[in-house]
């Protein structure tokens, strides 16, 4: 068996952006680190060569989050061994269009990645996690579940629904010692904002600039720790006080 006087956080969606930030800012802490990707496997090996460099244990797992089959096979033989302290809920994509354009892959891939995700990585860890009555589940939402955006229906769609199991599931499992937060990123500096105008954006944050990967996990490191231990089912946002149409 494991050390378990060693946590281990499992992060979906690792290898780059927010979520390659978010593992190695938890190895800075002092988690040993699961890290789940799909298919960018150099991005990968940098990240757990960033982990390992701060003296951290860090498993690749490349596994799409969307297929439960792959998601337990990849997964449970690890949870024979160990369970991790905490999940983060990371991986998603925006395939982003007018719903009057959207064809029914542009939907049900966005929502099968961010709900589905959800789903299949925490219910196959819960149990173990109750067992152990500990645990800290965090979810990557967005502003746009929030607020909505024009052009993001099936995006803030699974964002907002990802608000609301957030804030279920933190009822369901709160006297297990298992706290269960959202954490929502506005304009973050990232692979997937790289195309926006910002021109457009800007005028649209208080603060005057988009945000870093290394803002949010520094908040996802907050909810990991000791400091955190009474919050439960919030969606905190990151996003230099933007209020989007």
């Amino acid at each position: 068996m494991a050390d378990e006087s060693v946590k281990i956080a499992l992060v979906t969606g690792a290898s780059k952006g927010i979520g390659a930030a978010v593992a190695v800012t938890l190895a800075t802490a002092g988690f040993d680190l699961w890290l789940n990707y799909r298919s960018d496997h150099d991005a990968a090996q940098n990240v757990k060569q960033q982990v390992e460099r701060l003296g951290r244990d860090c498993t690749l797992l490349p596994f799409d989050v969307a297929d439960l089959t792959a998601t337990e096979e990849s997964l449970k033989p690890l949870l024979d061994q160990a369970v991790p302290f905490a999940v983060v809920n990371n991986a998603g994509f925006a395939r982003d269009t007018l719903l009057a354009l959207m064809g029914a892959r542009e939907w049900n891939d966005v929502l099968s990645v961010h709900l589905g995700g959800f789903f299949n990585v925490t219910h196959t860890v819960l149990p173990l996690m109750l067992r152990k009555r500990q645990g800290r589940i965090i979810n990557m939402v967005s502003t746009s579940g929030q607020t909505g955006v024009a052009g993001q229906t099936n995006y803030s769609a699974a964002k907002a629904g990802l608000i609301g199991a957030t804030r279920s599931l933190a009822m369901e499992v709160a006297r297990r010692n298992i706290l269960v937060n959202a954490v929502a990123p506005g304009f973050i500096e990232t692979e997937m904002t790289q195309e926006l105008p910002l021109e457009r954006i800007l005028p649209m944050i208080p603060l005057g600039r988009v945000g870093r990967a290394q803002e949010v996990a520094d908040l996802v490191e907050f909810l990991c720790s000791d400091k955190a231990g009474y919050i439960t089912g919030q969606v905190l946002s990151v996003n230099g006080g933007a209020c989007m149409p």
